[in-house]
């Protein structure tokens, strides 16, 4: 050891030279809206949730405009558990009635949305939460999806009750948000022309407001690293095509799919880039956005 190096300046060196790795990422994105999905692990490990509010404080600290878009998955299964109801799943999405909606609504609007809220203002941030209902943000539609009938030739459609995908988004009260220094954090129900409230997939709501946003980055955050190769090696850095190819040749598979299909939508809406993260990882939305590495899957409209 240099005879004036001690453990305590090397560390400070070394937080110095991590300052500086993220100096012209900070100047690139300052002034940039970035719309981030959190859920998966992040949204219930108690130690990666305050590791994401302190990023997301750190990112409007700097002069970038966080929106966080939230799932709830796990929370509303739990809740209907405790009151006697049985969760059906069809296609990987959940059957909504009425009774179900109002579950939703409860969990997604009421309890994780305001859980988020607190925890980003508790680490010095000023986050306002939101539903798709406020402000008129999101119009839904009803989704309807149909599988192979028995004994039929046509396929059979099926009713999810109120699963929506989003018809329309006014941005008006998330710009009007970001402008005054507030970070929106939005669950993803929308209201539907019939009056109706509609549970939306919360990665299909982040990439249509991402779009709308005219956003400069859609950060995924999954329970994967990213997307993998067939030998369990991350890829990164894909272009539109490439994905494609992925696809067609059954790397990308299963629930992936959907994930990446949001992405590429949204990079064809209009955004400069797209990430798909591993949110197991603490910090994980600073690493992969101001370190010259990162830790996900980049994807980029080229």
């Amino acid at each position: 050891m240099n005879k004036q190096e001690t453990p305590e300046n090397g560390s400070a060196l070394s937080i110095a030279h991590v300052l500086i790795e993220a100096l012209p990422y900070i100047q690139r994105f300052k002034g940039k809206t970035l719309v981030i999905k959190y859920g998966g692990h992040a949204m219930t490990d108690e130690r990666l949730k305050n590791s994401f509010a302190r990023d997301i404080v750190l990112l409007k600290l700097v002069g970038i405009n966080p929106v966080v878009v939230h799932g709830g998955g796990p929370q509303i299964g739990q809740l209907l558990q405790r009151l006697g109801k049985t969760s059906e799943f069809v296609q990987g999405m959940r059957v909504t009635d009425a009774e179900t909606m109002d579950v939703v609504e409860m969990v997604l609007g009421g309890l994780v949305n305001k859980e988020i809220v607190n925890l980003i203002n508790r680490h010095g941030g000023s986050a306002v939460g939101l539903t798709g209902k406020d402000g008129d943000l999101v119009r839904a539609e009803k989704l309807t999806v149909t599988q192979p009938a028995e004994d039929a030739d046509e396929p059979e459609v099926v009713d999810l009750g109120h699963v929506g995908k989003v018809k329309s988004i006014d941005p008006s009260i998330v710009d009007a948000l970001g402008q005054g220094d507030f970070i929106p954090v939005i669950a993803p129900i929308g209201v539907g022309d019939d009056g109706y409230s509609y549970n939306i997939n919360a990665d299909l709501a982040a990439g249509k407001l991402a779009e709308v946003l005219k956003a400069e980055k859609l950060i995924l955050l999954t329970n994967t690293p990213g997307v993998l190769d067939k030998n369990g090696a991350l890829l990164t850095g894909l272009s539109l095509a490439k994905v494609e190819s992925l696809i067609a040749d059954g790397t990308i598979a299963g629930g992936m799919i959907p994930k990446v299909r949001c992405a590429m939508d949204a990079l064809n809406g209009g955004i400069t880039s797209a990430h798909i993260i591993d949110g197991r990882i603490e910090h994980a939305v600073l690493i992969e956005l101001f370190t010259d590495r990162g830790i996900g899957t980049l994807l980029l409209r080229r």
